[in-house]
């Protein structure tokens, strides 16, 4: 029984060190951010002049596309954050932040009067948990009710990026027979996804991602249906948010 206790003590001790130690070698302290925000995208948003990407989920890009429930294309991802715009309401949100992405953005997690905002977006449907499942349990039962994305077929945000002939397409019930040629034929963002998206983000030969303006300089001449990577934005603070710089002229 001794032995025991010794073995959970030690168990305990080194939880704890380890638990203060990455603290300790933390690259970023975490901060407590309070406000409306503006919302960017579906897991993006910018407070008290800091951006903050939600951790823990993954919502879509405001340029990715879904299929809904009879197998029609719909701008999921521009709904996504429109649907965290309207949840909001102009009310104050509570962030804290634990850490940076890879676009320098903060990481966190957000609350309105109490309420977990990642977990309210998993739960909702309009965004998936990514990481270490933190939110899973929330994203069964969305999928259970159809509610938002689980409506009908869409590719998972992570994939979405990357996307290619191979994409996995998933749906809570069934996917359409034709859902391969709508969300991954190679000209699905011909078209913005709506009208306020009219932003053209580029990769150049280097890899740097690049956003063009309408009434830019080449602007018109933009093909969006010729090389991966490409997509639309729907607002410069986006854009930056993201990881694009505005093209020079």
């Amino acid at each position: 029984m001794n032995q025991e206790r010794k073995v959970i003590v030690g168990m305990k001790h080194r939880v704890m060190v380890v638990a203060l130690f990455a603290v300790i070698t933390s690259p970023v302290c975490a901060a407590k951010l309070s406000g409306p925000p503006r919302i960017l995208d579906g897991n993006t948003i910018e407070l008290e002049k800091t951006k903050l990407r939600l951790s823990g989920i993954d919502a879509p890009e405001t340029d990715q596309i879904c299929l809904d429930a009879r197998g029609r294309k719909w701008a999921c991802g521009v709904a996504a954050r429109d649907e965290l715009i309207k949840h909001s309401n102009g009310r104050t949100w509570d962030c804290h932040t634990t850490g940076v992405d890879e676009y320098g953005r903060s990481r966190g997690s957000c609350f309105i009067e109490g309420e977990n905002v990642n977990a309210w977006m998993v739960r909702s449907g309009w965004a998936l948990s990514s990481g270490p499942y933190t939110y899973a349990i929330y994203e069964l039962v969305a999928s259970t009710a159809y509610a938002g994305l689980w409506s009908g077929a869409f590719i998972a945000p992570w994939d979405w990026r990357r996307r290619n002939k191979g994409t996995v397409i998933i749906g809570a019930s069934s996917v359409p027979i034709d859902a391969q040629e709508l969300l991954l034929g190679s000209a699905l963002l011909s078209d913005p996804p709506s009208s306020e998206c009219l932003i053209k983000g580029t990769v150049d030969r280097n890899g740097e991602r690049i956003y063009h303006l309408p009434g830019q300089l080449g602007y018109e001449q933009i093909d969006m249906t010729k090389k991966s990577g490409e997509r639309w934005l729907c607002s410069e603070a986006e854009a930056e948010a993201t990881g694009w710089r505005k093209a020079a002229r």
